[in-house]
């Protein structure tokens, strides 16, 4: 896993920004705790030996390969379970990132539209088409932070509930009776250029699976606390989790 620091950021995009979402409201957010996060979303490797201990079924591959490459069919509630299943094997909490946490890490210090510049191309991430499958995890070379594929591939799920008009406060979920939509961020292998930049969200039922649809390694806070501020121009808010 990669400890991310904290620091804040420009969340969203600013209205310039090509390929721009009405749902990318851009506003300051400070994440006040460090945090661990996978540095690859989550393989069929790792996937496949929680489903061998008889806590899901294997989702389908689409006959594309398994093994390294990021695990795919996967709803909201089966990441869910993982992350369940990760905490019991190993004693420690873990849970879906935020979206905040999610784009903090993603941009890794940067503020462009891709977390390498403003534009794109079929060098630096799976999307478009190109490889019209999921590639390996490791394919692309990583961002500043050492995360990989954090643009591309497949979708991310979080915790966090999406709203399409968000004002900025998170509504985080993690239990089996939310209804949804969660958000997802990241993009993936069949979406063009602009449902792959930083600040692209789009929200599925929790119980959906698709082809496009994965999720990062779960994080873990460091230390087991976390709380996010949102700074001016709009109303200061504070997000606390304790994850016991």
């Amino acid at each position: 896993m990669i400890v991310i620091p904290a620091g804040e950021f420009w969340m969203g995009s600013p209205e310039s920004e090509e390929g721009r979402g009405s749902d990318e409201r851009r506003r300051r957010v400070k994440i006040n705790r460090p945090f661990a996060i996978g540095q690859y979303a989550v393989t069929f490797n790792e996937y496949d030996r929680f489903c061998a201990e008889g806590c899901r079924t294997k989702p389908e591959d689409e006959n594309w390969g398994r093994g390294n490459r990021p695990v795919i069919n996967i709803s909201w509630l089966d990441a869910l379970y993982y992350t369940e299943w990760l905490s019991s094997q190993t004693g420690q909490t873990y849970r879906l990132p935020s979206e905040a946490e999610w784009e903090y890490a993603a941009r890794a210090g940067t503020q462009t539209a891709f977390w390498w510049g403003n534009s794109i191309n079929p060098d630096q991430a799976n999307y478009g088409g190109n490889h019209m499958k999921i590639v390996l995890v490791d394919q692309f070379r990583p961002n500043p932070w050492g995360l990989y594929q954090v643009l591309g591939n497949v979708w991310e799920w979080t915790c966090s509930q999406y709203d399409v008009n968000s004002n900025g406060v998170e509504k985080l979920y993690s239990d089996r009776d939310t209804s949804g939509p969660l958000s997802a961020r990241g993009g993936a292998w069949f979406g063009g250029s602009a449902w792959v930049r930083s600040a692209t969200r789009t929200g599925f039922s929790p119980a959906f699976s698709n082809n496009n649809l994965g999720f990062v390694s779960p994080i873990l806070i460091v230390p087991l606390f976390f709380s996010f501020t949102l700074l001016p121009p709009f109303s200061a808010f504070q997000l606390n989790l304790v994850l016991l």
